[in-house]
């Protein structure tokens, strides 16, 4: 089995509920499948597209950029596929959008996200995402080349990857993500987690690692821990 398919075979053996389906909430907060904005149908000659995003290759560069900040392997880039014109920023509905006006993408086994990628709405240096994550959903252990902040505003509980820290923590809270450390969060809550994620960069770009962190013991016994808690 090769190195990608081993890390999805963890991350969907792993998840705490057994679900590898993709949550949204309708309006009345029922949660419904969404799909993915992009498709394999929308890839140009030489391009991947999987889990709507355009996967690139790891060139050396890249990989003596991670060398310096951490050991894992990596495996591949992720970014927004296809062309798109900016808008001209000169009345109310450039300024003002619904979520149905974002991309969406699945980066991992119950989860997707609603991402206004900034470039392409008018943002020079802002890009926001709306994450969902299942019970027991979680994306792949990853980095970006900047920071990042997570919001989580309802008091359910997360398991953090960070660097070398895995934790738990429980909402409201923000969470910072310096540039370059391998991070992923599982959540632990019976219920979907709503989740803000906000970048200073109107690019969404994120490169995926050979790692799994919550299939280790270390993780597994948070988990354990936090199940016995709440009975």
């Amino acid at each position: 089995m090769g190195t990608r398919k081993r890390l999805l075979a963890l991350a969907i053996g792993f998840s705490l509920t057994g679900t590898s389906q993709v949550f949204a909430h309708d309006p009345d907060g029922t949660p419904t499948e969404s799909a993915v904005t992009y498709t394999d149908k929308d890839a140009r000659e030489g391009e991947t597209v999987a889990h709507g995003e355009l996967v690139g290759r790891i060139d050396a560069t890249r990989k003596a950029l991670h060398a310096l900040h951490h050991p894992h392997g990596i495996l591949e880039n992720r970014r927004i596929p296809g062309s798109f014109k900016k808008p001209p920023m000169n009345k109310v509905s450039d300024f003002a959008l619904s979520k149905d006006d974002l991309v969406v993408i699945n980066p991992g086994p119950g989860e997707y996200v609603h991402l206004l990628e900034g470039q392409r709405h008018g943002y020079r240096n802002l890009t926001i995402g709306i994450t969902y994550t299942a019970p027991g959903g979680a994306p792949p252990m990853h980095t970006h080349k900047g920071e990042e902040s997570h919001v989580l505003t309802k008091g359910q509980k997360v398991l953090y990857a960070l660097g070398d820290e895995i934790f738990v923590f429980e909402g409201p809270y923000t969470v910072n993500i310096p540039p370059m450390v391998p991070h992923s969060f599982q959540n632990l809550d019976e219920e979907v987690a709503e989740l803000v994620v906000i970048f200073p960069t109107n690019v969404w770009e994120y490169d995926v690692l050979d790692h799994f962190p919550f299939a280790t013991p270390r993780a597994k016994a948070l988990v354990d821990s936090v199940k016995a808690a709440g009975r």
